[in-house]
């Protein structure tokens, strides 16, 4: 199972709370944890990655292990300590301004 942490935004939006635990199947990448996200929770598409191409929207960003995972091509094998399900996978909203 492969842990997944979301902002308030999205957690409100798929009605849920906490952390969310995902059933992966094959190789654990943010691509492969995104499709079982919005397979589980078709509300979210769209929502962190554009549903056209697929890429990540802008102001979104990846975090596990304590490495910003956001320019990661999306189908490279995330950290072994988030694909065991050991640490989570934050997804987060981020911030700008000046």
């Amino acid at each position: 199972m492969v842990r997944v942490v979301l902002p308030a935004h999205l957690r409100a939006l798929a009605g849920t709370e906490g952390e969310r635990e995902l059933e992966v199947v094959g190789t654990v990448s943010l691509a492969s944890v995104l499709d079982a996200l919005e397979q589980l929770h078709p509300e979210l598409l769209g929502t962190i990655r554009d549903r056209a191409s697929r890429e990540r929207r802008p102001f979104v960003r990846f975090f596990a292990c304590g490495e910003d995972l956001s320019h990661e091509p999306p189908g490279a094998p995330l950290p072994p300590p988030v694909a065991s399900g050991a640490e989570p996978l934050l997804i987060v909203g981020a911030m700008a301004g000046g």
